[in-house]
């Protein structure tokens, strides 16, 4: 057969094999040197949830009190700055939420800015209401957790922990840790009623005292001929001792009453009730997070080798325990990516070297790591970093991206069999396919682009996977049309040498050949059958599709737009009405905690279980929160899924009397959890509001497998309602200075919030608790 011209960018490519080795050379060294050195590796992509949050606390407010007072500000406030999409607010006891929603095309540090700035312009708030703090959401990328646990006091646990925490932070490799199931700190000054009518004192002017004595700021400088020397006031106290020698009364002759003479000074936690358990002991979790070009892997393994090296020296009765570590979810998937790369590798060799030649199937195979290398060389200016879902596209584009070059090189076989020199038959075979196989890829492409142009947080995050599949396309398409034509080109024409490569060039030339002629010899009729009857191939083909619509339509096929994907731990919510004792939720806990227990005793296989942690009064003294940690996936798939320990679980707690809500969840926390169906009611009355969904939620209850159904309404605590009469406005009371009076007593008066170490602590004035309702 006479071969084309040699002219054009294959026949130059095929003919300067040089120019081919280097742009594969630079695929593939480029795509190394970016894994291993540029690409940022992560869990969970990091990205924006298009969100801006803002939160008041206000203690001692009711619910209604946040809304009127609050809420509504802050909502007419940010209405109208651009960018707003929607805006969703929470007022509950002590605190309000609003959350809102950005567009997901304009500029959100900027419009986070002008948020800040308009709530930052609010004056109307009440007074006693804390200082707005306004967010951008982010997903937060953590690594693991760490349970410090034992017989031993909160105070020491959380010493312990901040001693912890500054041991793994002088490691590089570790760089953010957080401590959870703990309250915040607080100095705490009870000052009992008794010694405020001795002293004429009110509970608001101690809090000032102590605000005006505490503080550490510039008074100028001195310049003198030889230099200049700073000037600062140096009076800030940390610990509660310190507190102590602030003088609260001088008299006329200098006696002084200190503030530890009328007051009783605590340095411990803020008077909430905020504590938790690990295995039924006191414990705090350490949660250590992924920050810049940390790895997940390489933070997982500074804290384990650290934890290895200081576990001998906790004291007796303290355990620490990691759990929930992602890296090793991190490394099941980059493993999983790996076998699936080499096996199909092997696969190509072994089907091409079959029905080919091993030389070809070689040279179709290198079409895999040289795309996949080549996406990663151009992942960081993508944006793009190697976490869950890129390598999860990687595995998408795997089956797919050495179909061009397949094509190419079959082709290319094809002509050099028809007796074409293989210089000939690369670029006449290349020039053959290259339009069929470019609109092949484009194909491929355009089945891709519509997930990259969702909108939203699922946008943001199935954007990758596009992204990755397309660049894996467009560089294999370039390797198979200018890089494998060109080692094709040069295959050496002389005959097989050597018994081993004879005998096997022998086989597998004889195998073509029977696979040739049964192609002739069986597909060839059937397909000339098939065109004959074309209309009933039609017809065929026609019945099929329509079965599979009416398949669809029938509701038997789901549809989600996240799978839902099992946790390593089960988890439980649990709450009861306001204002419930604590001891109560405690019961409750200890309720979920042990059908936790009888669950992994009846499964007769105690590894199931790694531990469970209860967080109680994480959203206050009446919730509470358990998470049963399971064992690694290959251990628990033989003894049962977290949904099935889930269900167990749920059944053997029934119903719990005096609990508001209750729910259970196997996919807390990724893509697909949460709730299966949010309903949202709107109306200006509240009253309305709240029979609609109480309503709303007793009938959806009714409904078969549907649990764990909340009607959204959190009903207040029980209120005091007090007005100014006639004889105290004549005495010239007001309604502001006898509700800070109230506010003092009650809540006790916030005097001081600074910085200790890593953690912010506030200093509170206050009566006694045995005291606070006389």
């Amino acid at each position: 057969m006479k071969p084309e011209s040699n002219t054009g960018p294959v026949a130059w490519m095929a003919g300067n094999p040089v120019a081919a080795n280097l742009l594969m050379g630079l695929f593939l060294v480029g795509g190394i040197i970016s894994i291993l050195f540029i690409v940022k590796k992560e869990f969970f992509p990091e990205i924006s949830r298009d969100t801006v949050t803002v939160k008041v606390v206000y203690p001692g407010a009711s619910p209604e009190e946040i809304e009127k007072g609050i809420v509504l500000s802050i909502e007419e406030s940010i209405r109208a700055v651009d960018g707003v999409k929607e805006i969703r607010s929470t007022a509950a006891e002590g605190y309000a939420s609003v959350v809102t929603e950005l567009h997901s095309n304009i500029d959100q540090p900027k419009a986070y800015q002008d948020i800040k700035s308009e709530v930052d312009r609010i004056t109307t708030f009440p007074e006693g209401a804390e200082r707005p703090v306004v967010t951008l959401d982010v997903f937060r990328r953590e690594v693991m957790s760490i349970a410090i646990y034992g017989d031993a006091d909160r105070r020491s646990l959380f010493n312990l922990a901040e001693m912890l925490r500054d041991h793994f932070l002088a490691d590089p490799e570790i760089s953010q840790i957080d401590l959870s199931g703990t309250s915040d700190l607080e100095i705490s000054v009870e000052v009992p009623v008794e010694n405020l009518r001795r002293y004429g004192l009110t509970i608001p002017e101690v809090a000032s005292l102590i605000s005006s004595t505490s503080v550490e700021i510039p008074a100028g400088s001195i310049k003198t001929t030889s230099r200049e020397i700073l000037v600062r006031m140096m009076e800030r106290r940390e610990y509660g001792d310190e507190f102590g020698n602030i003088p609260v009364v001088t008299g006329p002759e200098g006696s002084r009453v200190l503030l530890r003479d009328i007051a009783v000074i605590s340095d411990g936690f803020e008077d909430t009730d905020r504590f938790a358990w690990f295995d039924g002991k006191p414990a705090v979790m350490l949660n250590v997070y992924r920050v810049g070009n940390e790895t997940p892997i390489s933070v997982s393994d500074a804290v384990k080798k650290m934890i290895g090296e200081i576990h001998d020296t906790l004291p007796e009765g303290i355990s620490m325990k990691v759990l929930d570590d992602r890296a090793d979810t991190y490394r099941q998937r980059m493993s999983l990516l790996a076998r699936n790369g080499i096996l199909g590798i092997i696969l190509v060799i072994l089907l091409l070297g079959a029905f080919l030649e091993m030389r070809l199937a070689f040279w179709v195979m290198m079409g895999i790591p040289v795309s996949f290398l080549a996406a990663a060389m151009i992942m960081p200016a993508l944006g793009l970093s190697l976490n869950m879902m890129t390598m999860f596209a990687f595995i998408v584009a795997l089956g797919i991206v050495v179909d061009d070059a397949i094509v190419v090189g079959e082709n290319i076989y094809h002509r050099h069999q028809e007796g074409m020199s293989f210089m000939d038959a690369a670029v006449s075979g290349t020039r053959e396919v290259t339009i069929p196989v470019s609109f092949s890829i484009l194909t491929n492409i355009a089945a891709f682009i519509p997930l990259a142009l969702l909108p939203g947080t699922t946008g943001k995050i199935l954007w990758m996977l596009p992204m990755i599949v397309i660049s894996a396309f467009t560089f294999s398409w370039i390797e198979s049309v200018f890089i494998l034509p060109a080692h094709l080109a040069h295959v050496s024409e002389k005959p097989r040498r050597g018994f081993v490569n004879k005998f096997l060039h022998e086989r597998q030339q004889k195998f073509s050949r029977w696979f040739v002629s049964s192609v002739k010899k069986y597909y060839g009729p059937f397909i000339r059958t098939a065109l004959a009857h074309r209309y009933f191939v039609i017809a065929v083909a026609v019945s099929l599709l329509a079965l599979t619509l009416a398949y669809v339509q029938s509701g038997r096929m789901g549809f989600e737009i996240f799978p839902q994907v099992e946790s390593d731990y089960a988890f439980a919510f649990a709450r009861l009405p306001y204002g419930t004792a604590v001891a109560n939720t405690e019961e409750v806990t200890r309720k979920l905690v042990g059908a936790a227990m009888e669950v992994v005793a009846e499964s007769g296989r105690p590894e199931l279980s790694e531990g469970i942690f209860a967080d109680i009064g994480k959203s206050g003294g009446h919730t509470t929160e358990i998470r049963v940690f399971l064992a690694s996936p290959e251990i628990r798939g033989k003894i049962m899924s977290t949904q099935q320990f889930v269900d167990r679980w749920r059944d053997k707690v029934g119903r719990i009397p005096g609990v508001e809500a209750l729910s259970f969840l196997s996919d807390r926390g990724g893509p697909g959890g949460g709730a299966s169906l949010d309903v949202e009611l709107r109306h200006r009355d509240m009253e309305v509001l709240r029979n609609a969904s109480a309503e709303l939620a007793a009938n959806l209850g009714t409904i078969a497998r549907v649990f764990d159904v909340e009607d959204g309404f959190q009903p207040g605590k029980e209120q005091l309602d007090f007005t100014i009469t006639p004889e105290g406005q004549s005495l010239g009371l007001t309604s502001s200075e006898v509700a800070r009076r109230l506010r003092g007593f009650y809540e006790g008066t916030e005097a001081l919030r600074q910085q200790r170490g890593r953690n912010e602590i506030k200093v509170k004035v206050r009566l006694p608790r045995e005291q606070r309702g006389s």
